[in-house]
């Protein structure tokens, strides 16, 4: 009886219907698992941005500090 059952669902639509929300979850998995990396990939970009145009730029700073002890260093060096 169970493949008389199977055959009955085989002939009606009833299988297109159930393999067809087969593919649709996996549709649905992927579009999902896309949406996630895409929002993780947009707030790591957010974060970037505001560290990058946000926060103080101490190591330029320090950059220009150390440029100007080192040149006066080896210019006194040069007119002792």
């Amino acid at each position: 009886m169970n493949k008389r059952i199977e055959d009955i669902i085989a002939e009606t639509r009833l299988n297109e219907i159930l393999h067809k929300n087969e593919a649709e979850k996996q549709k649905n998995t992927v579009i999902l698992t896309l949406a996630i990396i895409g929002a993780v990939a947009a707030v790591a970009a957010i974060a970037y941005a505001v560290y990058r145009f946000v926060s103080p730029d101490y190591l330029d700073d320090f950059e220009d500090d150390f440029d100007d002890d080192f040149d006066d260093y080896f210019s006194e060096d040069d007119q002792v």
